[in-house]
């Protein structure tokens, strides 16, 4: 199998299992190496991969010559009558016993086939080789799954204490409130309209934890985790801004495992012309073998009779004519490659507008992230000064509800952004085929 087909993928994934409940935190490389060893669909698929490399022998193939050893002996007892010329009677042998035994040793070799073991040969590597890219996109595939579900519960996360820093900033909105009504210089009103945004506030909270604990079910399924498993993720969805776009791009035209499984589809069609084609010239086989025969009989005029020797010989065969069926198959053959090459130009074309529309969403998003990032320090700097002048008595509740709300949002959005600026770094390194690296 090629090197880049590792079926033990990782070092050690159940102790890092047992390391990530130890500690009470997982950690995204640490998600991706269980579900690479766990996943139950990577399993299978490493498992045929592992079928494609086991049928590439020389044997299978057609190189290697058959040898069998075959052995058998029997024993009838028959009662005969017979009467010979010189005789008037008739003779009885009632009983008799006689055995046969055999055994041999025989071998059949082709040694030409029109260099169809040879093609075989080539296409049981092709196989091998689609095994190991098939295996590999897979496990691509897997990674971005894992690497989404990851940061969706970091971003659910991030949400969640959003929401309760909005419950603590009421909480506080709730004591001005009662102190400015004992004071007098405020209403109950006001009090009791605080004391329902905060019940707001906490019901979005029970509803964010019920979606985490939904979303970490969702990556314990995917990792092959006990769904009850609970842990902790990273604080903060990390986004890499150094991508370039010429070395992702010609990264692309030679890794990207889609593109490469389509050639080697082509490569395959084209080896399938070929083994047609070889049915025409004709076909040398030798065999060899060794037999012995001995037969005993006790009602015959020979107690016994045997032979034994040593043969060889050579046969050939060629097709003559087949009714125009290897024409027809050949023609077949040829539309087939035809097909793959024009399936081979279309997947380029979608690789390559797929990776322009990624780089560019890629590009978006990061200058998203920067706008709601100063988005945010402006809400939080409103967001004080709100808070300031609501002490003071100087703006409404709703006015000071609506600072809060702002902000809350400008949080919600700048998180929503990281999780969308990830989503679409993983997918441009999916298409360049750097994620695959990860596997390795």
């Amino acid at each position: 199998m090629k090197k880049f087909l590792l079926p033990v993928l990782l070092i050690l994934p159940f102790a890092i299992a047992e390391e990530v409940i130890a500690q009470d935190l997982l950690l995204l490389d640490q998600a991706i190496e269980i579900g690479l060893e766990n996943n139950f669909g990577i399993q299978i698929i490493s498992n045929n991969a592992q079928i494609a490399a086991n049928n590439r022998t020389l044997g299978n193939a057609g190189f290697l010559p058959s040898i069998s050893l075959d052995g058998s002996r029997s024993e009838s007892v028959e009662d005969s009558r017979f009467q010979t010329g010189d005789t008037d009677g008739v003779v009885e042998n009632l009983g008799a016993r006689s055995t046969n035994t055999n055994a041999g040793v025989f071998l059949n070799w082709t040694l030409f086939d029109g260099m169809q073991m040879f093609i075989n040969y080539d296409t049981l590597g092709e196989l091998e080789e689609l095994g190991a890219k098939e295996f590999r996109f897979q496990a691509e595939n897997l990674i971005g799954q894992i690497i989404d579900s990851y940061v969706s519960v970091t971003r659910i996360h991030e949400q969640l204490r959003v929401l309760e820093n909005s419950v603590e900033v009421t909480e506080e909105r709730i004591q001005i409130a009662e102190t400015m009504r004992d004071l007098g210089s405020g209403s109950e009103y006001d009090l009791l309209q605080a004391r329902t945004d905060l019940n707001a506030d906490r019901a979005a909270v029970l509803r964010e934890r019920r979606v985490l604990k939904d979303a970490k079910i969702s990556l314990n399924e995917i990792l092959a985790l006990d769904p009850d498993f609970d842990f902790e993720v990273t604080e903060d969805i990390p986004v890499n801004r150094d991508l370039a776009y010429e070395y992702l791009y010609a990264n692309m035209l030679e890794n990207n495992v889609s593109l490469q499984l389509v050639q080697i589809e082509q490569r395959i069609a084209g080896l399938e012309m070929r083994e047609i084609r070889s049915e025409r010239f004709p076909e040398i086989e030798l065999s060899s073998g060794y037999d012995f025969n001995r037969t005993e009989g006790g009602g015959s005029f020979f107690q016994f009779n045997e032979t034994s020797g040593f043969r060889i010989g050579i046969t050939a065969r060629v097709n003559i004519f087949d009714g125009f069926d290897t024409n027809r198959r050949i023609q077949n053959a040829r539309i087939n490659l035809k097909n793959s090459e024009l399936l081979l130009e279309e997947e380029k074309n979608r690789i390559d507008a797929s990776f322009k529309r990624a780089f560019e969403n890629y590009i978006n998003s990061l200058e998203l992230v920067d706008l709601e990032e100063s988005n945010l320090d402006i809400a939080e700097e409103t967001l004080d000064i709100a808070l300031e002048r609501f002490r003071t008595g100087t703006i409404s509740a709703i006015e000071f509800r609506e600072a809060q709300r702002a902000f809350l949002s400008a949080e919600s959005r700048l998180i929503d952004a990281k999780y969308e600026a990830k989503v679409a770094e993983t997918e441009l390194l999916r298409l360049s085929g750097e994620l695959g690296e990860i596997a390795l």
